[in-house]
């Protein structure tokens, strides 16, 4: 079987047009692989086609052409396989306010065929935190727990690969840190996690392998630390001795101050070293109390590659 926890090759979608209306590429020819074992981040703008991906790999949305397999399952010649493969969390706050949580995961169980001897609803309400809510009416539960109670019903039938949309908007600190836990220990046990994500940090911390979307074609797909080693800006950030009256001035340095008296000095390393920056420094007669040196971080990649800067 293939190492790929998922493989799309040509990928497209194409949504008809109503009256007067131009048809819309949602998709446009995505190849696209995720590593089995992987945490993958798969990002891109409002409108870029993350969910037009996400509702096929789900089977909610059919695809135009090319291929999908998941866990080694082609998606149109085993499509009840490929399905069973794979849970998905959705950003939408779907569920039914009349089902209690146990009843909504015995109902998610059923649907997958999973028979109730091997259903494990009290052992996932201990994880998601809402054992003591496990005969509430969903209609009662906040916003957090609900969104705990998705990512339950996505697990209920042992999926390999998990599909997490936008698991995070919204929610408390409080949830994330418990919504992160519960990730890192069910990739630690070998499920292959899938994030779509606003947040950039938590890609940038919770990724290994990251994929960008824009437009409805795939930018990039790399890995996390290869993609933070595109972009060489570097930004220098002096501590004076004393408050300093004039920037530094030097070909390739772009210098501000900072409302604390601070200068930050912006450069590309591939251009100047560390020591050349601080030579412009001591040009402009500022004595050095502290510096320190700070790197791209994710967002600058991304913003890099969605505005064709990279």
């Amino acid at each position: 079987m293939t190492q790929d926890a998922i493989r799309i090759q040509g990928l497209t979608k194409t949504y008809s047009g109503g009256r007067n209306q131009p048809e819309k590429h949602a998709l446009k020819g995505i190849d696209l692989s995720v590593p089995r074992g992987s945490v993958f981040g798969l990002l891109g703008p409002n409108g870029a086609g993350k969910s037009t991906l996400i509702n096929i790999l789900a089977g909610l949305v059919v695809k135009s052409s090319g291929s999908v397999t998941i866990w080694g399952f082609d998606q149109d010649a085993n499509p009840r396989q490929s399905r069973a493969s794979i849970g998905v969390m959705p950003q939408e706050l779907n569920l039914d306010p009349f089902f209690t949580p146990r009843g909504a995961l015995e109902v998610q169980a059923g649907l997958y065929g999973v028979p109730k001897a091997q259903r494990r609803s009290d052992e996932i309400l201990e994880m998601i935190g809402l054992t003591d809510k496990a005969e509430a009416y969903a209609r009662t539960l906040s916003g957090g727990m609900r969104r705990r109670l998705l990512l339950g019903k996505a697990l209920v039938h042992r999926p390999h690969i998990l599909v997490l949309d936008e698991p995070t908007a919204g929610v408390d600190i409080g949830l994330r840190q418990m919504l992160w836990a519960n990730v890192r220990k069910l990739n630690e046990q070998g499920m292959t996690i899938i994030l779509t994500t606003h947040y950039l940090e938590e890609a940038q911390e919770m990724c290994d392998e990251i994929a960008i979307i824009n437009q409805g074609q795939l930018v990039v797909q790399d890995s996390t630390a290869n993609l933070l080693g595109r972009l060489d800006r570097r930004t220098m950030v002096i501590v004076p001795d004393e408050p300093a009256t004039t920037l530094p001035q030097a070909e390739g340095i772009d210098a501000s101050f900072g409302s604390d008296g601070t200068i930050a000095l912006h450069y590309h390393s591939q251009q100047l070293s560390a020591e050349q920056v601080l030579e412009a420094v001591r040009a402009a007669n500022i004595r050095i109390r502290d510096v320190k040196t700070q790197e791209a971080d994710l967002e600058d990649v991304f913003l890099a590659l969605t505005s064709g800067a990279a």
